[in-house]
């Protein structure tokens, strides 16, 4: 069987950073259990989310990924899953890794992002520069500085969560409109769409703000025997 893996995370047409990698997975999924925030129990989902980004340098948690891909007339079709753990501290440090179907890591340093395929043994580097600009990366990832590269509104309520809409100023992204669910305060989901009729959602639970972070957190060792192709 023909293994699929990509990053679509962060995404752009100019840029692509991933559209070398196996094909397959954007984003997708909704979930996640946190305790009660009773002060922004009925804040809109705009006050909730300025408020996360303010107050979060760093966070780890769990997600869950799918690929939906909808055809006119026809029932949507989930064409990829896949989960995994991560780890991310403002502005440009992160790790992201997938832990199934298979076991690919992304992690930047803030400086250079480096995507390493365990089957190939195989590193790839870039440097990061502004990559993460107007990609769903930046929400998580990126400065706090967000309605530089979005426009963001008040999207509807469903599922549970009020829900914040981002669209990209920029006009090479690869996603025209990015959803953002919250509820209490934190992120559970994104739903990214494109121009291809493809819907991504990503799914966070276990999700802990600021934990403690070890010196050197986000240093990437290249894993011993591997092949390092710098882009």
């Amino acid at each position: 069987m023909q293994k699929k893996i990509t990053a679509s995370i962060i995404g752009s047409k100019k840029s692509n950073m991933f559209a070398k990698f196996k094909s397959g997975r954007l984003i997708v999924g909704l979930s996640l259990t946190m305790a009660m925030l009773p002060s922004l129990a009925n804040a809109s989902a705009l006050e909730q989310f300025k408020s996360f980004v303010s107050s979060t340098q760093s966070a780890k948690g769990e997600f869950s990924q799918q690929l939906v891909k909808i055809d006119a007339g026809k029932a949507p079709k989930v064409t990829s899953t896949s989960s995994g753990i991560f780890i991310f501290a403002r502005p440009g440090k992160f790790i992201w890794t997938y832990q199934k179907p298979y076991e690919q890591v992304l992690q930047a340093d803030g400086d250079k992002l480096y995507i390493y395929d365990k089957d190939l043994n195989q590193v790839t580097t870039k440097s990061l520069g502004n990559a993460l600009g107007s990609s769903p990366a930046a929400i998580l990832f990126g400065s706090n500085d967000l309605e530089k590269n979005f426009v963001l509104k008040e999207g509807q309520v469903k599922d549970g969560m009020e829900w914040l809409e981002a669209t990209p100023k920029a006009k090479d992204t690869t996603f025209d409109h990015i959803g953002i669910g919250l509820k209490d305060g934190l992120p559970q989901a994104m739903e990214l769409r494109d121009s291809f009729g493809q819907v991504s959602l990503l799914t966070f639970k276990n999700f802990v703000k600021n934990p403690s972070l070890s010196p050197g957190q986000f240093k990437f060792v290249v894993p011993k025997g591997a092949d390092v192709l710098n882009q």
